[in-house]
């Protein structure tokens, strides 16, 4: 079986040029735009020097007394055509290419989030959240140069060195030949050479901003725990080392890459000066005109415009190969929860629970034994009773939900909806069933209809003011500028916590599910404002069966049995 570090760039990067593929008139009319930006560019020299060179030997016939007419209003407006031609296309290239990059980004932050959601807690524990977080943002932006540098200007470079070699063969076949052949070796060193030379630098500085971002947002959020234990000065020689290491990749990539942008000057230069050498040759032998031999070293050394990218995006071609690495590894995570093909779905009506010999253990192979979060749970939430669970932070009352709704599975022992393990379940049409409002509140950077509408997207505006009623937010609501149209803010960061619950648990209330799980659904809520909520979901939640999870028994309406959890075992009592 091949390794993963034996993979091609062809495994690498096929499931982004399929992506890409989704889009392919856009990039292809980017392209073009690039094209013809180039093409400009090499017309404009062209043009202008041939042009300059006509008029100068009309102009020194003329002071011999010679008889002598150049056409300069044809040259002229080309000359201004192309001039025109290139900074249009140069600006319409740039806002459409990076728009449609823009998109493509969008693609796969949405299709690599979808395969998040739809991993249990086991395989999301493996990393840390913050490396998550680099997956979605860092390691896809790094992907913005696939297209955008790595795919369309070496495939313009070479059309442009084809145009380049076909233009001087019209004029003297052999210098079409002689001068596209060393632009081509030049283009072939900037791809291939460069790749090579920066391959492993740019790979590891990959790896290396990786750990640098995740130490620096475990130091952030540690700091107190740190510095009370004297341990910060360890951590702050950790980052230094981390950033020596990276510098020192930069420095080593920042080097390759002015040889690859000095290579790409002198290749250019040096096939002006051949282009010129030759057209000199052919001008002396009578087979090619003054103004065209200066015309074709000036139509070379626009070859810079195409080449001049070249460097620096295939030097650092290693670090969007390890994104894409990294970012297959995630595509294909399947989870620990596989779903038998004959998986069926619960029967219409409120759901019946039950937790038979439950035992969670999250230890893994080398992290020594810990306790497991659950031990010989077994307990029945019938179709409609509410049961509160409660306890302390850590007595294991979330892992409880997550067994239920599936996100985990136990170790030994069974959980079953309608008298079936929910292993033999539909898992999208378990979820879909259960409202559950998590211990943390999780708001996007967005409207407040938008985070609402996660709950049910075919929502109308009347229903979200019903369920803003309902968790005593709609005279807020009604007040914020823009109504529900308000932006939260990132994470909700313009609401208050109590208010960011709040909107989660109209989120819960959106869904309309048969089984509902609140996890604390009063926390940062005043007294009176509690009693009010309670009071109007008590009506709501009729014909429902409620699980609440909470750390006493205040404001649980219509509970009817008290479960109390220590430690990860059911306790006797009022947890004794």
């Amino acid at each position: 079986m091949q390794r993963r570090d034996e993979t091609t760039l062809n495994d690498d990067f096929r499931p982004w040029l399929r992506q890409l593929s989704h889009r392919q008139r856009r990039l292809w009319l980017g392209a073009l735009l690039m094209v013809s930006t180039v093409a400009a560019a090499i017309g404009l020299l062209a043009l202008s020097g041939w042009f300059i060179t006509t008029t100068a030997i009309a102009g020194a016939l003329l002071a011999a007394g010679v008889s002598a007419s150049v056409d300069i209003y044809r040259p002229g407006a080309g000359i201004r055509f192309f001039a025109i031609a290139r900074t249009v296309s140069r600006y319409v290239e740039r806002l459409y290419n990076h728009d449609t990059v823009l998109r493509l980004l969008a693609d796969l932050r949405a299709s690599l989030f979808a395969v998040l959601t739809r991993l249990d807690g086991r395989t999301l524990g493996r990393l840390r959240a913050s490396e998550w977080l680099n997956r979605l943002t860092a390691d896809i932006d790094t992907l913005d140069s696939l297209y955008l540098r790595l795919l369309a200007p070496p495939l313009v470079a070479l059309l442009a060195i084809a145009g380049i070699g076909g233009l001087l063969g019209i004029l003297v076949p052999g210098i079409g030949l002689s001068v596209g052949g060393l632009l081509l070796l030049v283009w072939a060193w900037l791809v291939v050479g460069q790749a090579g030379l920066g391959m492993a630098a740019s790979r590891r500085r990959v790896a290396t901003l990786d750990r640098l971002r995740s130490r620096t947002i475990e130091q952030i959020e540690g700091l107190a725990e740190l510095s009370c234990y004297r341990t910060l000065s360890v951590h702050r020689r950790t980052l230094h080392d981390i950033e020596q290491r990276l510098y020192d990749d930069q420095r080593r990539l920042g080097r390759r890459q002015a040889l690859g942008s000095a290579l790409a000057g002198a290749g250019v230069s040096l096939a002006a000066l051949l282009a010129l050498w030759l057209g000199a040759h052919a001008y002396i032998e009578g087979e090619l005109s003054g103004p065209s031999m200066v015309l074709m070293p000036l139509a070379v050394l626009a070859m810079n415009e195409a080449l001049a990218v070249l460097p620096g995006a295939f030097t650092h071609l290693g670090a969007t190969r390890a994104s894409a690495r990294r970012l297959n590894d995630l595509a294909a995570s399947r989870g620990n929860l596989p779903e038998t093909s004959d998986a069926t779905v619960p029967a219409p009506g409120a759901l019946e629970v039950a937790l038979q010999g439950v035992i969670l253990d999250y230890s893994v192979p080398g992290a020594g034994n810990l306790a497991p979060a659950l031990e010989e749970v077994s307990f029945t939430l019938h179709a409609g009773q509410r049961v509160a669970l409660l306890g302390a932070s850590g007595a294991g009352k979330s892992s409880v939900a997550q067994l239920i709704v599936r996100l985990i599975d136990p170790s030994r022992g069974q959980v079953r909806v309608n008298d079936r393990d929910v292993r033999t379940l539909a898992l999208g049409a378990l979820r879909s069933r259960v409202g559950y409002l998590t211990q943390h509140t999780e708001l996007f950077h967005d409207s407040l209809a938008a985070n609402l509408r996660l709950g049910r997207s075919d929502a109308t505006d009347e229903a979200l003011w019903q369920a803003l009623e309902l968790v005593d937010l709609a005279d807020w609501a009604r007040e914020l500028p823009r109504g529900l149209e308000t932006w939260v803010g990132e994470s909700g960061r313009q609401l208050s916590g109590g208010q960011a619950r709040r909107v989660a648990l109209a989120r819960v209330i959106l869904a309309d599910t048969d089984l509902v799980m609140l996890d604390e659904p009063f926390s940062g809520v005043d007294e009176a404002t509690a009693e009010r909520i309670a009071a109007r979901l008590d009506p709501w939640l009729a014909g429902r069966t409620v699980l609440y999870l909470a750390h006493d028994e205040a404001h649980l309406p219509g509970v009817t049995r008290r479960l109390w959890l220590r430690d990860g075992r059911l306790a006797d009592g009022r947890g004794h």
